[in-house]
Order: C-alpha cells, then sequence, then structure tokens
C-alpha cells in the first residue's frame, strides 16, 4: 500500500511530530536523545533496541509512546520458557456453527502496530528467531499459510547489559535487523531530582495520543521523499566500509575489529538521517544529520575482535575513530 501526502498537509504532519516529542518528554525526565531516536526510527519504519541498567525508564519510555499514537499495542515479556508459538500464535480446535470441529489459527501478541519485546535476551534462540523473522518479513507464515503482520508495524526490543545468567546474546545477524541500537544511560543530578520528586507524589501524567497508522504511514513515506545529495550517500557508504578489517586504513579498526557492518548499516544511516531532517523541517539532508544518527546505526553492527574486548575497546569507541578519520565530503550537497 503506498501512502502519499498532499502539499497542503505537510506542515500539518510535521507539527504533530513536534508535538509526539512533546508528549514523550512530558512524562520521560531527561532522555532526549533516545526518544528523539525513538521517533526517528518510527519515521523511518525501523525497529529499535534499548539497552540499559534496570530502572531508566526503558519500558515507561515505550508504553507512553504507545500511548501517544493511535495504535494497537502489546508487551510480550521474553522469558527462558517462552514458545515461539507464544509470539506468533498457534493453531486451536474450535467446533464452528455447523458442530463441526475444526482448526482455527490464533494470533500471538505480535500481531500489533507496535510490539514491546521485554529483556528479548532473556528467550531461547528459536523463540528470538521467531520473533526477529517476523520483523524482517513483516508476516508470519504458519501451517503453510501466510499472515501479514498489520501496518505499521514497530519493535521495541529492550536488554539489560549488567545480567548475564540465563541470557541468550541475540546473535550478529540478528542484531542487524534493529535499525537503531540505543543506549540508555543514568540522568544528570538535576533529572534524577525532578524524577523522585515526581514519582513519589500524586502527579499522574496524561498522554494524548498525536498521530494514527494513517498520518504515521504518511509521515513514513515522506521520509522516502527527503533529498540526500550522492555526496552523502558515498560517505555513509565510506564510513561502512572503512567499519571492515579487510577494507579500512584505520589502526583502531584493524586492532579492534573482526566484522565490520555490512551493508544494511548504509541503508539504515541514511534513512535515519532523512527522518531527521524531516523532523527539524528539512526535506533535504545535511552532513550533521548523518554524523547524529551513525553511533546508534553502527554499534550492534561491530563485532569485536579478542584483542579489542581484552583492550576494552567498546564499539562506540570504533565508531567514534571513523567519524574522525574518514574524510567529510568537500560539497556535502552535491550530486555529482
Amino acid at each position: 500500500m503506498t501512502t502519499t501526502v498532499n502539499d497542503a498537509d505537510v506542515d500539518a504532519l510535521l507539527a504533530k511530530l513536534g508535538r509526539l516529542e512533546e508528549e514523550i518528554a512530558g512524562v520521560i525526565v531527561g532522555q532526549k536523545e533516545a526518544v528523539r531516536h525513538l521517533v526517528l526510527a518510527l519515521l523511518a519504519g525501523g525497529h529499535v533496541l534499548l539497552e540499559g541498567v534496570p530502572g531508566l525508564a526503558k519500558t515507561l519510555m515505550v508504553r507512553t509512546l504507545a500511548q501517544a499514537l493511535e495504535l494497537s499495542f502489546k508487551r510480550i515479556q521474553m522469558t527462558p520458557d517462552l514458545m515461539p508459538s507464544d509470539v506468533v500464535g498457534t493453531e486451536i480446535l474450535e467446533r464452528g456453527a455447523d458442530a463441526r470441529r475444526r482448526f482455527r489459527f490464533q494470533r500471538g501478541p505480535i500481531f500489533a502496530n507496535l510490539v514491546l519485546a521485554d529483556e528479548v535476551n532473556r528467550s531461547p534462540p528459536k523463540t528470538q528467531s521467531a520473533l526477529l523473522e517476523a520483523m524482517q518479513e513483516q508476516a508470519v507464515t504458519y501451517g503453510g499459510e501466510t499472515f501479514p503482520l498489520p501496518r505499521p508495524f514497530f519493535v521495541l526490543a529492550t536488554q539489560n547489559p549488567i545480567e548475564q545468567t540465563g541470557t541468550y546474546p541475540l546473535p550478529e545477524a540478528q542484531r542487524d535487523r534493529f535499525l537503531l541500537h540505543l543506549l540508555i544511560d543514568y540522568p544528570s543530578a538535576e533529572e534524577e531530582e525532578a524524577m523522585a520528586g515526581a514519582t513519589t507524589g500524586d502527579w499522574r501524567p496524561e498522554v494524548t495520543a498525536v498521530l494514527d497508522g494513517a498520518e504515521l504511514l504518511a509521515a513514513q513515506a515522506l521520509v522516502r521523499q527527503v533529498h540526500v545529495s550522492s555526496a552523502l550517500v558515498r560517505y555513509a557508504v565510506r564510513l561502512v566500509r572503512a567499519s571492515r578489517p579487510a577494507e579500512t586504513a584505520i589502526d583502531a579498526v584493524r586492532r579492534a575489529v573482526e566484522w565490520g557492518a555490512g551493508p544494511r548499516a548504509a541503508q539504515a544511516m541514511l534513512l535515519a538521517a532523512k527522518a531527521r531532517a524531516l523532523i527539524a523541517g528539512r526535506f533535504a539532508v545535511a552532513l550533521d544529520d548523518l554524523r547524529a544518527v551513525a553511533l546508534p546505526v553502527l554499534r550492534h553492527r561491530l563485532v569485536l575482535s579478542f584483542r579489542g574486548q581484552a583492550d576494552g575497546v567498546r564499539p562506540d569507541d570504533v565508531a567514534g575513530a571513523l567519524l574522525a578519520e574518514v574524510a567529510e565530503p568537500r560539497s556535502p550537497l552535491a550530486d555529482a
């Protein structure tokens, strides 16, 4: 289905995108960058992996986003005993009006516009695969029949980096299915004071729905129309290719990286940059847009070598070296 936006509706749609961030910020204290990246991924039509220690409002952030959208929402608590059928659904035997028994596919919680997979690394690999296959294919196949997922379709998965017992780390190929990987950090002292005061009183924030499904699809279509110059496309590809040890001249990559980012990284970087430009009211991607989304696009696509891990190198360190050493285009807006 193709969704278009009339010129007369563009300004109203951009205003609603700004209000979407404001509604989330009215509940979530701080975490402005994470909220902005959540909205970017939503507009780009990609999924997000949120990582942070307990108590940093990852789940609340997702729930608030769901309340600000007129979309169906489901939460899946990923546990070690969770089976694929608990995610995608299963067949049930029922008696019809004609008194005959027949099987019917009972849809699972994956059949929602916005799906929260809480602590995704706690479920076993077969369940993770079922979830991530649905993310990639936008459909579920059961018993030889394909069931399309609702549109728009958006998966937010959380994981806790400090607990490793009883967890199943996502394989690299499955992490690549996420458009962005966001690290949720501790709030500042001022933000933590505001959070403590607000959450221990009788204040109950009210979230107003800002966008419905049709408007979100229209916004996603509008993102695809944002212009990106050939020079910036080449720059995004150079960043990605420079992350591969066999193709790079950057010492930090050669020393610390075993496998670099694949072609999907450049696509994700360009889409997220287009969404960032659109939120800012621009219909052309700037160099700053690409650089602003490079870390959340690259950090989960870089596989560190044993030497890199032993030296305490983080994926963000490598991504920072890429941004520092890969030459920027002399004329970012050039299409030649």
